[in-house]
């Protein structure tokens, strides 16, 4: 088949089938930028091999890059290549969950993390499970609404006032998450609830997609969502 009829999945699927360039993704996955110097050595690349493979990148949109003084920063393109990386790698490693997720650039990201806007990892699951727990969430055409149950809930035992979903995107729905294979809460509500635990000093920024419990979030959120959640 003629190259310019070569259909797009084919063609994404490409960049992805390259150890190399899959090497290169899966250490942008953490969210943080990375040099070509960088990701030559998470691919097992020379520089100049890794200069073609990130071109290839750019062109097909997996990656953008970031000029910052005298250096070059790379970042996935969009939460949309993440998220598509993200679901080839719950595939991939189904058989080896556990070993991927004690390496290193993973395991900071296993217990809380960004998933571009709302709260994953085993926390987000947990928040996820507790706010299910208490009947919070009713099952709409698009994902959930929020029960009266589940307001006072987010009321009570969290100091928060949820906005009315202001119908510009979906307003709460089930994601899988990538370490616990397992849903987490994604949308307006989801994103807003984040939000609010940053403002409440529970949750700090790290690096890249990275977030941490504080001894406050220890001692306030942690109670608030009751018993642990299987995982």
């Amino acid at each position: 088949m003629p190259r310019e009829h070569e259909p797009r999945l084919a063609r994404s699927a490409a960049m992805v089938a390259d150890a190399a360039r899959s090497r290169m993704l899966s250490r942008l996955l953490s969210g943080e930028a990375a040099t070509a110097g960088e990701l030559a050595a998470a691919a097992s690349v020379t520089p100049a091999t890794a200069s073609g493979h990130l071109a290839q990148l750019l062109d097909a949109g997996f990656v953008i890059c970031e000029p910052r003084g005298r250096h070059r920063y790379y970042r996935l393109a969009s939460p949309t290549v993440a998220h598509a990386l993200e679901a080839l790698a719950l595939v991939a490693e189904a058989g080896e969950r556990d070993a991927a997720w004690q390496r290193p650039e993973r395991a900071r990201l296993r217990e809380a993390r960004c998933c571009y806007g709302h709260l994953a990892g085993r926390l987000g699951v947990r928040l996820f499970d507790a706010l299910r727990e208490r009947g919070g969430l009713l099952v709409a055409a698009e994902g959930f609404a929020l029960s009266d149950a589940g307001r006072a809930w987010l009321g009570s035992g969290l100091g928060f006032a949820p906005a009315a979903p202001n119908g510009r995107r979906r307003y709460a729905y089930a994601c899988m998450d990538w370490s616990q294979r397992r849903d987490h809460l994604a949308g307006q509500l989801a994103d807003e609830l984040l939000a609010h635990c940053l403002a409440r000093g529970w949750l700090t920024r790290g690096e890249g997609r990275a977030l941490a419990l504080t001894p406050r979030g220890h001692a306030e959120l942690l109670p608030a969502l009751g018993p642990t959640a299987p995982t």
